[in-house]
């Protein structure tokens, strides 16, 4: 195997490496934290004491991405109006 084969094969492998770094950080830090606040803005009345305790793991589990998006998310339940 020659030095040039070599070095292209080492190429590929660490642009490979690093696609799935950063399809696995993308997941992690954006893509679940923003289905997990979906799923609780929609259910978070009407959960039962299972799905509520499955729910508190994954926010303890996804809690860098929750961060990123929280000054972002506004989920408080509209007011009744001007008091």
């Amino acid at each position: 195997m020659s030095v040039e084969a070599l070095g292209s094969q080492f190429a590929n492998n660490s642009l490979l490496v690093l696609g799935a770094y950063a399809a696995i950080g993308l997941l992690y830090l954006v893509v679940v934290p923003l289905f997990l606040y979906f799923w609780m803005h929609r259910r978070w009345h009407s959960m039962g004491k299972l799905e509520r305790f499955g729910v508190y793991g994954l926010v303890f589990l996804f809690f860098p991405g929750l961060i990123l998006f929280s000054p972002f998310l506004n989920l408080r339940i509209n007011g009744q109006g001007e008091a």
